[in-house]
Order: C-alpha cells, then structure tokens, then sequence
C-alpha cells in the first residue's frame, strides 16, 4: 500500500484573521514580477539607445517597439500588483491607460519617431506622462511597504525629470544623467524583487477580505 502526502498550505495570522496563500496568489506574484523585469529591461534598453545613439535613425525608430513592450509589461503588472486600496489600484491602471491611449495617438499622428516626438514636444507629456505617473505609483507602494533605497529614489527622481523636461528647467546633461540613473535603478528594483519572498507581495490577505466586506455592506 502507498501513502500519499497531502500538503496542507501554510496558515498566516492576519490583522483581521486567517488566512492562506493559494497557488493562484503565488502565480500572481510571479507574473507581477516578470512583466516589472519585461518592463525594466525594455527601459533600459530604449534608454541606453537614447543616450548612446541618439543619432542613428535605426536606433532612435527601435525605441518605439521597446516602449510598446514596457508599456505592456507595466500594465500587467499593475493589473497583479496587490494594493490594499481599491481606488489607488484603479487610479493608477487608469492613469496608464491614459497614458497608453496618448502614445498611441501621439506615435501615429506625427511622421518623425515616437521618442522624437515626446522629446521635441514636451507638451505630449501631459498624455503620455500618466503612464510613467502609474510606474512611479508602483515605486512609491514598493517604497513605503519594503522601504527600498532604489524605490525611495525614484518616486521623486521619475516626476522631477519629467517636469524638468516639460518646463525645460532642466539641461540636456542633467535630463541625461536623470534618465541613466532612473534605467540602472529600475533594473535594480526589478531584480531584488525575484529574490523577495512570494508571501511580501501578497501581502495581508484578511485585509483585502476585510475591505472587501466593508464595501460590499455600504452597497
């Protein structure tokens, strides 16, 4: 006769209760930290291009398919990101769907590079902006719930170089190293995340329960 060995899932304490970690939460995490690591790599790339060849036509056309991917990472991410507060989730998937739906109109309405047109048109940053508006969303929950350096810097370091550039405060150099600092530290963050414990992500789930209750009484 054989034994079959049932694993029981492990049972946390949470502020309002009970409660377990289904494989489906682990498989949320996973998928949230791979399209951060799509998203980060795809940044860089496209940074690194915009710095060091923003004189080659071939580079400067490739950073357009390089934000298409970055774009759609980041919005899986934001759809499997776990966030206590319902309203800031859908504040921030809407913030980058405004901002998807704006460089979609922006990449088709001019004839010059996707990249060319935000930076010679500061303006575009109004509709484009609310997609970087969600990534910083995501640096300032990361920051404020692990306390990573990396996050802590990039909440301000991402809405200062936009502004900057929409003011034209800022100069060429500074825009330059502004951008290389927020490429290296997103790769950073996306990295550290794939050793963070699985369970930090998913965070307090009797909370969400919680929450969840409470509105469906007020309704």
């Amino acid at each position: 006769m054989t034994t079959q060995t049932i694993s029981t899932p492990e049972v946390y304490q949470g502020q309002f209760g009970d409660f377990t970690i289904t494989k489906s939460d682990r498989t949320g995490v996973i998928i949230y930290r791979t399209s951060l690591m799509i998203a980060a790599i795809s940044f860089a790339i496209g940074s690194g291009l915009a710095l060091f060849y923003p004189h080659e036509p071939a580079a400067i056309q490739a950073i357009t398919p390089l934000y298409t991917c970055f774009s759609l990472a980041l919005g899986v991410s934001l759809l499997t990101i776990h966030i206590y507060m319902k309203l800031l989730h859908q504040i921030l998937q809407l913030f980058w769907i405004i901002g998807s739906i704006s460089a979609l109109i922006f990449a088709h309405l001019d004839n010059q590079p996707f990249a060319i047109t935000i930076y010679n048109q500061p303006l575009t940053l109004f509709g484009v902006g609310f997609t970087f508006a969600a990534l910083t969303g995501i640096f300032f929950k990361e920051g404020f719930c692990f306390h990573r350096l990396e996050t802590k810097i990039l909440t301000p370091l991402v809405p200062l170089l936009l502004l900057g550039h929409l003011t034209g405060i800022l100069s060429t150099q500074i825009e330059q190293v502004l951008l290389g600092i927020w490429a290296i530290l997103f790769l950073v963050f996306a990295l550290r995340k794939t050793v963070q414990n699985i369970p930090d992500d998913i965070g307090d789930k009797s909370v969400f329960d919680y929450l969840e209750n409470q509105r469906l009484a007020k309704s």
